[in-house]
């Protein structure tokens, strides 16, 4: 029997999905151990007990200065933050993607310029930004938005380029109109690709949100983390990076949920 024919069964599968995250936490401990057994003041890779210790205050207490609870804080100014700079790349790219994959005109307009801007490196213009829409929750957004909105208008433009011609024919045969078209044929077809653009940009847009919280800002997940860095505290940074991880798989978790569960048809094996 060949390899690529063996399907393993689900509790096997269940297993192999939890390994790798099983022996990344063991050689964190034994280098940790190892570590702390030389130098018991190290603070590079704190014990996974002070790690855990860490957390539940962080989760729990509350500033002495404030009184508020800033992790939370933190987590609901970033998501806030990303939220709106992805829903409006996400609303943008899905009209222009149409535009573009549906109108030859558009497309000779268009398309070659969102290729050029797509090589732009986004951190580049981050200086630029802060200048122009200064330092507040404009240009984080706005920093969001310029780093994914390339990529999802090209993704999806090409997806309605690949729509079947046939379909296109055959509405055109019944009397639809462009819009009719764009509407009731390419934009059935789109929806599912949006969502998985979507989530493929979610990465991007997790690295942006951390670096312009990381230059200007006063709250959230990437400020945070910059600002206990001068102290070494990597409980808490260590803390942050793992809650930001499970933040950003429970997102894709749920869009990856939803395009089943609206778009079956079009995301098997997702």
């Amino acid at each position: 029997m060949r390899l690529i024919n063996i399907k393993p069964a689900r509790p096997l599968a269940m297993a192999l999905t939890l390994l790798p995250f099983v022996l990344v936490f063991v050689a964190y401990a034994i280098g940790s151990d190892i570590r702390l057994s030389a130098n018991p003041q190290d603070k590079l890779l704190p014990a996974p007990g002070t790690v855990w210790d860490t957390m539940v205050r962080l989760v729990s207490e509350g500033d002495r200065r404030t009184g508020r609870i800033l992790f939370w804080h933190d987590t609901w100014a970033s998501l806030q933050r990303l939220a709106i700079g992805v829903g409006i790349s996400a609303s943008i790219g899905l009209v222009f993607g149409l535009l573009i994959g549906l109108l030859p005109l558009v497309r000779s307009f268009l398309a070659q310029f969102v290729a050029v801007l797509s090589m732009i490196p986004p951190l580049a213009l981050l200086p630029i930004l802060f200048i122009v829409f200064g330092l507040g929750e404009l240009s984080k957004v706005v920093l969001i938005v310029v780093g994914t909105l390339p990529f999802l208008i090209r993704d999806l433009s090409q997806r309605v380029i690949e729509v079947p011609h046939e379909l296109l024919v055959k509405a055109q045969t019944l009397g639809a109109s462009s819009w009719v078209i764009a509407i009731r044929v390419a934009l059935p077809q789109l929806m599912p690709r949006l969502i998985q653009a979507v989530r493929l940009s979610l990465g991007p847009a997790w690295l942006f949100l951390i670096a312009a919280e990381a230059i200007a800002s006063d709250l959230g997940l990437g400020y945070r983390i910059f600002l206990v860095r001068r102290y070494l505290a990597m409980d808490v940074i260590l803390t942050y990076v793992i809650w930001i991880t499970v933040l950003a798989f429970l997102i894709d978790w749920g869009l990856r949920w939803t395009s089943r569960r609206f778009f079956p048809w079009a995301q098997e094996g997702l």
